[in-house]
């Protein structure tokens, strides 16, 4: 019983520090990522932190196996290279009952895994993605530099002012015209008025020809806040202002004023968005369209996902059974020299996983072939914890049978 309260809290403590170490390694590059993309105004700094959570989930499907890996071996190469691992096997525990002890670790890691496989990845993909969305949506308004024309569809938007925050925009024109003509050489035209009702006249009347078609439509306000809106729509309410209708042929234009104009940007609607990947998927909603013919994601994808998820936990097995024969070292040999071999074994295991991933997913193999190579991996596993009894009884009968051949001689 002390033995086993020794190991598991051994395993546990060096898996934990181990997997500290492989996220903050790994996360510490994604948010540097995120940092210049901040910097480049390419994504808000608010849910900088809340998308490195979302995505903790993501690396921890393939690092916890890798991470109890790792502690696994340098508990047991700690045994072999203190000479306990002899003075255990001496009293009669063998090396396959000192790996039993940490059984009941072994079940609660399978179990962790399954749920980060099965849950937890899901919803961080599906939350990061809406996130994703959520910042290309607002594209279009968080981004406006202030005395500069931003281009939205049929829209062109220029604003002198931004409020704290980006909460509101101040002195907004908005020119509605055909697309694929920019108003960049209005910029100068649009500083050089003082009085802010006289810009939009000026405008109107000063436009080239070429940037004018029949009831082309000038907007002046004073202020202008963004509406929240569910279908990923960009909406602006402008305040207090004029709206303008030129005529291309005369040049006359016709006025409105108003107190609240409400215009919709062509940029960040829902059908441009991307579709959700698969791996956002609960593994209710693939088991649901598991039969289904869909065209995105195919059926292929929808088998490679869903084998891929109930294979990964059994690493945590593979793991469990590798890890006590490949960290058997010799005396004067120290704990850390089969540490990198066995670590290139098992990530071994996982890249043929990865790849059986992608070859089901686009149909060169069946879903078949998961559980054919798990099988695979833990007879190999098996073999390695026998090996050294298969050998020794490979020479004990070669022995043998060389003393009856001198006998019969």
């Amino acid at each position: 019983m002390i033995l086993r309260r020794y190991l598991i809290k051994e395993v546990a403590t060096t898996t934990a520090l181990v997997l500290g170490f492989l996220v903050v390694m790994l996360l510490g590059g994604r948010l540097i990522r995120y940092f210049g993309m901040a910097a480049e105004g390419g994504l808000d700094v608010g849910v900088l932190f809340t998308l490195i959570g979302y995505n903790l989930p993501y690396f921890l499907e393939l690092i916890f196996p890798l991470s109890f890996f790792i502690g696994l071996m340098l508990v047991f190469g700690r045994l072999y290279a203190d000479h306990e691992m002899a003075v255990m096997n001496a009293s009669g525990i063998s090396r396959g009952k000192v790996a039993r002890l940490i059984l009941p670790l072994v079940i609660v890691a399978f179990v962790v895994q399954c749920f980060i496989t099965m849950a937890g990845k899901p919803w961080g993909v599906a939350k990061a993605t809406n996130i994703w969305q959520e910042q290309s949506v607002l594209e279009v308004f968080d981004f406006i530099t202030p005395k500069k024309f931003v281009s939205s569809g049929d829209y062109h938007l220029y604003v002198g002012e931004i409020g704290e925050n980006r909460e509101y925009l101040k002195d907004v024109i908005v020119i509605q015209m055909p697309k694929g003509q920019t108003p960049e050489s209005m910029n100068d035209i649009a500083n050089q008025n003082e009085d802010a009702a006289k810009k939009a006249e000026a405008l109107a009347q000063s436009l080239p020809s070429e940037f004018v078609r029949v009831k082309d439509t000038l907007i002046y306000a004073k202020s202008a806040t963004q509406v929240e809106s569910d279908d990923g729509v960009v909406r602006l309410d402008l305040h207090q202002g004029r709206r303008y209708e030129v005529d291309a042929a005369s040049k006359q234009y016709s006025q409105i004023g108003f107190e609240r104009y409400r215009i919709s940007l062509a940029a960040g609607k829902t059908n441009d968005l991307k579709p959700m990947k698969i791996e956002g998927w609960t593994s209710s909603e693939l088991l649901a369209n598991l039969n289904k013919t869909t065209p995105n994601p195919s059926s292929s994808e929808i088998h490679a996902e869903l084998g891929y998820r109930f294979s990964l936990p059994w690493l945590i097995v593979i793991a469990a059974m590798l890890a006590p024969p490949l960290a058997q070292v010799r005396p004067r040999q120290g704990r850390w020299l089969k540490l990198i071999p066995a670590i290139f074994i098992f990530v071994a295991n996982v890249l043929i996983l990865i790849s059986l991933k992608e070859s089901i997913a686009k149909g060169k193999v069946g879903d078949w072939a998961y559980p054919v190579a798990v099988l695979l991996l833990v007879l190999f596993a098996f073999y390695m914890n026998h090996h050294d009894r298969v050998v020794a009884r490979l020479r004990l009968s070669r022995q043998n049978a060389r003393r009856d051949e001198g006998v019969g001689a």
